[in-house]
């Protein structure tokens, strides 16, 4: 493989700038087209832009964190808020001039064939790829309780990693039906020993038989980490205090504050939750074109990021390789970026073997000097001179 790619270096310049595939007009033609620039698609960017590939990222401006205050856990960055970190981000890569970015939303994806792509947005505009890069996210399924979609992201989370941090040694609460909401104890015991699983009426004889299924060890969980359970139906989630205004930045620390009111006209405080409720795909796209589903992921190989769909790659909180982070977000983009890059090589090389009317290798007994003369004659030798 080092051989080819070296000797791919020594080909006439004309054959290695011709795609495989393009249209007339080649401004609207690209090796990589990314939808959506959160931290997965923006490092499938910038890892591309390291490589000089030609790629552009098309971001619709909806985030799942979008009105979380800060960003945590990534080396570097923690603290900042996620629109600063999208935007010293994008000002970074906007160095690289083999890249570029716009706003806007992707609509429609069309395989044309092995190499190449259709890709259409809202706007009318039109564009081709040879390579795709899904980073469209999740949504969260929130209930309709009042309060939970105002608080959403601002004392009501769905990831410890992310948020528990500034709640530490604060009433926790636990939000979601009785199946899923023990797995939580597990991520949140060490934040505070004060927790309540609310179960909002789940907690019933089917209920509990789910639950067994699911975590057949939940009775150990609740005493282990003495959890207290209350089964009353939840009819609103008032808060009476904002951690974005009450907070202490040396520590680290938000003071947000909930009351938790129940049919019954009684109410529980609680300094934040974190919930166990579903998600699906943001984004049509993937299934839309093809792309083989795995509950509310889309199928890949979570070492590549590659999908079913030939030249397609989900990245971020989309895959389905289970993990839902900035860190991993960023991984599996840069992941995407590496294999695609050596995808287009070779079949740039394919192509450029094929142009020139050449041969791959099939005689083992040669050596490589032999193999290099057989591809460029004498004008081998000048190399070493």
């Amino acid at each position: 493989m080092h051989l080819f790619l070296a000797l791919l270096t020594l080909l006439p310049i004309g054959i290695l700038s011709s795609p495989i595939w393009g249209p007339q007009d080649q401004s609207q033609h690209y090796d990589v087209i990314i939808v959506g620039g959160g931290p997965s698609g923006l490092s499938a960017l910038s890892g591309l832009a390291r490589v000089r590939r030609k790629a552009l990222l098309i971001d619709s401006g909806e985030y799942r964190n979008l009105l979380t205050r800060h960003v945590h856990d990534v080396i570097g960055s923690d603290g900042v808020t996620p629109a600063y970190f999208r935007w010293k981000a994008r000002q970074q890569i906007s160095e690289y001039p083999t890249v570029s970015m716009m706003n806007g939303t992707v609509t429609q994806i069309t395989q044309l064939n092995s190499s190449a792509f259709s890709i259409s947005d809202a706007a009318g505009n039109r564009y081709t790829s040879r390579k795709v890069v899904l980073g469209t996210g999740l949504r969260d399924l929130l209930p309709s309780t009042p309060g939970i979609a105002e608080n959403w992201a601002r004392g009501i989370y769905w990831c410890p990693w992310c948020d528990g941090y500034e709640h530490r040694d604060q009433p926790l609460g636990l939000l979601g039906r009785i199946e899923s909401i023990f797995g939580l104890a597990h991520e949140v015991e060490t934040l505070d020993t004060d927790i309540i699983a609310f179960t909002n009426g789940s907690l019933t004889s089917e209920g509990l038989q789910t639950l067994s299924k699911a975590q057949p060890d939940w009775q150990s969980i609740v005493k282990v980490y003495n959890i207290q359970v209350d089964n009353r139906t939840i009819t609103e989630i008032e808060r009476i205090q904002d951690g974005g205004v009450v907070n202490n930045v040396t520590t680290k620390t938000e003071y947000d504050k909930f009351l938790v009111h129940f049919d019954d006209g009684t109410a529980v405080e609680r300094g934040a939750f974190f919930t166990g409720w579903p998600s699906v795909q943001a984004s049509t796209l993937g299934t839309s074109m093809g792309i083989a589903p795995v509950g509310n992921k889309l199928t890949n190989n979570i070492t590549t990021m590659a999908t079913n769909i030939q030249g397609a790659y989900a990245v971020g909180d989309a895959n389905m390789d289970g993990s839902t982070n900035v860190p991993h977000a960023m991984w599996s983009g840069k992941r995407a970026a590496v294999d695609i890059h050596l995808a287009i090589a070779s079949e740039d090389l394919e192509s450029a073997i094929a142009a020139a009317g050449l041969s791959k290798r099939n005689d083992n007994s040669l050596s490589d000097r032999d193999l290099l003369l057989q591809y460029i004659g004498e004008d081998f030798e000048k190399l070493w001179k």
